[in-house]
């Protein structure tokens, strides 16, 4: 599942998350109170103790709201049991992390992107990719054992951000009659690349990789590599630059 802690994540104001049951019934006063100063209420939830649970988004971080019994008042925070565990951590993955993930999936899915392997491989990860970022090229190499086995398949979303000419080279790359090959052989060639920009860029592709910006900032990424991969749970994780070498397999799957 997708970790506030771990990354910054598009605003949930450009989800779709009310449940039917906050659209079904008014909001209590304090909760009221706490949406007209910006909080955006997702969904409510069971709490003990006659206490009762909303998750909501402020300035993009998700958060649990506590209503106590008689109706008047509202924590903020998260809530712990006796033996220390947190109580709000399974509302929120369920009424906010879940959805959003299945968002930002979609929404990369949705992009312009280079296919780079097979595309019966049981795996699938993206990552925003310039064509003049050497961590891509790093990243590229090794992922080869996964690529070359079919036990993965990249998606490059290409934009350019690195140089001048980052853009005008992705162009050439969507341009190319078969931009998987295009794709291959800049990479094998690394800092050899005979890749050249494009020089007019058709509005069309212009338009693509607009859009591939559009979403990478929406996401709160500024660097490539930016990797999104599910792990051995289905959850969506993500990576900016070239992993570790300890990290790979957690992105890829077993080294075959």
């Amino acid at each position: 599942m997708i970790s506030i802690r771990s990354f910054s994540l598009l605003s949930l104001s450009l989800l779709i998350l009310q449940s039917p049951l906050l659209q079904a019934e008014e909001l209590p006063a304090p909760i009221r109170a706490l949406q007209d100063k910006g909080a955006r209420i997702i969904g409510s939830f069971d709490a003990p103790d006659g206490l009762r649970g909303y998750a909501a988004e402020y300035q993009k971080q998700a958060m649990a709201l506590y209503l106590t019994r008689d109706g008047k008042h509202v924590l903020a925070g998260n809530l712990y049991d006796e033996k220390g565990e947190d109580l709000s951590e399974a509302p929120l993955q369920k009424l906010v992390y879940e959805p959003m993930s299945k968002e930002v999936w979609s929404g990369l899915e949705k992009s312009t992107w280079i296919a780079d392997g097979s595309a019966d491989a049981p795996n699938v990860v993206y990552l925003f990719s310039d064509a003049n970022c050497p961590y891509c090229n790093m990243f590229w190499e090794q992922a080869r054992p996964w690529v070359k086995a079919g036990k993965v398949q990249l998606r490059h979303i290409m934009v350019g951000i690195i140089r001048e000419d980052s853009a005008a080279k992705a162009a050439a790359l969507l341009a190319d009659n078969d931009p998987q090959a295009a794709l291959k052989t800049h990479e094998q060639a690394g800092k050899s690349s005979k890749l050249k920009p494009l020089g007019d860029i058709p509005k069309e592709i212009q338009t693509r990789l607009d859009a591939n910006l559009q979403l990478m900032n929406e996401l709160g990424l500024s660097a490539t590599p930016s990797i999104f991969y599910l792990d051995a749970k289905g959850q969506l994780q993500q990576q900016q630059g070239a992993p570790q070498t300890a990290q790979l397999e957690k992105i890829l799957g077993a080294k075959p």
